[in-house]
């Protein structure tokens, strides 16, 4: 039986991808459209992705040997293209930081994000804080509602396999808290009946 290609073999390597011309506005609009239909963005998202692109042709470009200067002036020219052909996504209607964080939040709530959880989630694919803060949902009953999701996923609280002791209360009680739920909140999903845990539950996802 053949052995495989190791890794560090010429045989267990995969070539290069070649570098290919510079990135053009044409290009990386034509780069921003194929990552749209697959994925929804944000406008400061899809900044990072074309970003991310002109990086690594400019590190094949170099390796190929094409002279550093040149290859930092192209880089240059794509990178101030970049917020043109994100600007014009949006103006397009392709990128909607609003309905993305509205999508979003609902998405994580469902799985058992916290208000918090989801504002971080937010900030972090670049959605402007006010478009997140009207994104979130807006009373503790949909708080409530996130926190017995995060119970069922982590089976604690009212989807606990066994009786909960103190102890295991007392760290059920911390692992909701590192979720960002707080603790008045918190304490109520613990204190649920399971059958009405589980109700509630069903009647959320009706609603969504």
């Amino acid at each position: 039986m053949a052995d495989e290609p190791q890794a560090n073999s010429p045989r267990g390597r995969r070539a290069p991808r070649p570098a290919g011309p510079a990135p053009t506005a044409s290009r990386l609009r034509e780069a921003a459209l194929l990552h749209l239909a697959r994925y929804a963005a944000t406008e400061a998202g899809l900044k990072r992705v074309l970003d991310r692109r002109i990086d690594r042709w400019a590190r094949a470009a170099e390796a190929e040997g094409e002279p550093r200067d040149q290859v930092a002036a192209a880089a240059a020219t794509a990178r101030a293209a970049v917020a043109e052909v994100a600007r014009a996504m949006v103006q397009a209607g392709a990128v909607d930081d609003a309905a993305f964080a509205a999508s979003r939040a609902r998405r994580l709530a469902r799985t058992g994000r916290s208000r918090r959880a989801i504002a971080a989630h937010l900030s972090a694919k670049g959605v402007d804080a006010g478009i997140a803060a009207a994104a979130l949902p807006a009373n503790e009953e949909a708080e409530l509602d996130a926190a017995l999701a995060y119970c069922r996923r982590r089976r604690i609280g009212p989807f606990a396999r066994t009786q909960e002791d103190a102890e295991a209360r007392r760290k059920a009680m911390a692992a909701l808290a590192r979720g960002g739920f707080g603790h008045a909140v918190a304490r109520q999903a613990l204190a649920m009946d399971p059958a009405a845990a589980q109700d509630r539950l069903l009647a959320a996802r009706s609603r969504a």
